[in-house]
């Protein structure tokens, strides 16, 4: 009797384990993050604790739908991991990204909320990928007159992203690829769609980018990047140019990084002239550790120099991803 039982319960058991396996081979759900935090000094010469590198956890997925075509999404959130709150009490939950696509031959086409095509790949230009707060000159330099989408955040600004759009990145052909980022919407007070395009070219030891932006406000943006790699140094460089109405910002940066085994040492130039008045100059360096493949500990320093003021910022952290 036992054993009918048994058997009773383990083919259920067993058709159920089959069926899980199959929808396991055919979907997948990622968790990841970067984590980031250090002690540092700010330009208004305050010490914080808090993420000197942006810090966010992301959930990602794909469910193969056969013929080489894939569903696609990203979940992505930044916060403050000083405090455990969200980055700004301005942005959306899912700040970082909230997109829904498919995925094939064609390329990846994504819908909802991200990056529009210049900021989605301008970060290899920067020895700290635009994306510190003490040292990286693209930081305070980078598109200085172009809000990627004036009104995305509660009705302030967003630097970067775009909502309510659409975005195509292209296969790599010969190491070309086209990046395109645009939305349909048109909201009281707009003046024009906004719509975004890159070129980029990553083969070998050589990396170029070239793009054109324009925001729902009317307002343009132009980039170009350069970089090159000699064994464990890579030279980079890149000039921007944003348009607001009547007002022209020149950005122009220039960068270097150098590996010595676990430790990367990085060095920026950056300067910004806005209507002609030099608005921001940025010397910045650092030192990076790895610990291992997901732990870096860092330390890096930057003179800033304004209009009518200047500034020394400095700082240590510690990196963690997952």
């Amino acid at each position: 009797m036992k054993n009918v039982v048994s058997a009773k319960y383990a083919i259920p058991a067993a058709v159920l384990m089959l069926s899980l396996s199959s929808v396991h081979a055919q979907s997948s759900v990622n968790i990841s993050g970067y984590l980031d935090v250090g002690v540092y000094r700010d330009t208004n010469r305050t010490w914080n604790v808090g993420p000197i590198q942006r810090s966010y956890i992301s959930f990602s997925g794909s469910e193969d739908l056969g013929n080489g075509l894939a569903a696609i999404f990203r979940l992505s959130s930044r916060f403050d991991t000083g405090t455990g709150a969200l980055e700004s009490s301005t942005k959306p939950f899912w700040h970082d990204e909230s997109t829904i696509g498919l995925k094939g031959s064609f390329g990846t086409i994504k819908f909802g909320r991200r990056l529009d095509a210049v900021n989605s790949v301008d970060w290899q230009f920067d020895p700290w990928y635009n994306f510190d707060r003490v040292a990286s000159p693209a930081w305070d330099t980078w598109h200085y007159n172009f809000p990627s989408d004036p009104r995305a955040n509660n009705g302030t600004p967003d630097y970067g992203r775009l909502n309510n759009g659409i975005f195509y990145d292209s296969p790599t052909f010969g190491g070309f690829a086209l990046h395109l980022s645009g939305s349909p919407e048109k909201v009281d007070g707009d003046v024009r769609r906004p719509i975004g395009a890159a070129l980029t070219y990553n083969q070998g030891s050589v990396a170029a980018m070239a793009a054109h932006s324009r925001n729902s406000a009317g307002n343009t943006d132009n980039q170009f990047g350069a970089k090159y790699k000699f064994g464990s140094l890579a030279v980079m460089a890149a000039y921007n140019v944003s348009k607001a109405g009547e007002s022209k910002a020149k950005a122009l940066t220039a960068g270097v990084e150098y590996s010595l085994g676990a430790t990367t040492f990085k060095g920026g130039y950056g300067q910004v002239d806005v209507d002609g008045v030099k608005a921001v100059k940025v010397y910045g360096g650092g030192a990076f550790y790895a610990l291992s493949k997901r732990t870096t500990v860092y330390s890096e320093i930057a003179h800033k120099k304004f209009v009518a003021d200047s500034a020394n910022t400095y700082g240590v952290g510690i990196t963690h991803s997952f």
